[in-house]
């Protein structure tokens, strides 16, 4: 069985090639999902699987990673996403938050600089 650590990695993989069924295999049913400023939360996962064919509409024109690592272990990772964007071309940083259990997220929680995330739209 992989750990925690392993299926928030696999969970970027898929990111990164567009796999969002393979992406959202590995979340509960009823999972929450809490995007940068912590104020819009997406609940159960065809709501978050649905946002995913939008995603367009919450990433920053040109939003591209440029490094990841991954935190933590048994129940709670934290990735560390290096990210840069049209108008934050020297890159910046932000944390996401995963929360599993029985090796499936639960919860997934963005942390960025609020100020500079809207700026970058």
């Amino acid at each position: 069985m992989a750990s925690d650590k392993e299926i928030v990695a696999r969970g970027w993989e898929a990111v990164g090639q567009g796999d969002w069924d393979r992406l959202v295999a590995d979340y509960v049913d009823d999972m929450i999902f809490v995007m940068p400023g912590q104020t819009d939360i997406l609940e159960g996962k065809a709501a978050f699987r649905g946002a995913l064919d939008n995603l367009g509409a919450v990433l920053p024109p040109g939003f591209a990673i440029t490094a990841l690592r991954q935190i933590g272990d048994a129940g709670d990772v934290v990735s560390i996403v290096e990210w840069k964007s049209d108008k934050v071309p020297g890159g910046s940083q932000l944390a996401v938050l995963f929360k599993l259990t029985g090796g499936k997220v639960y919860e997934e929680r963005w942390f960025v600089d609020t100020e500079q995330w809207k700026a970058a739209f």
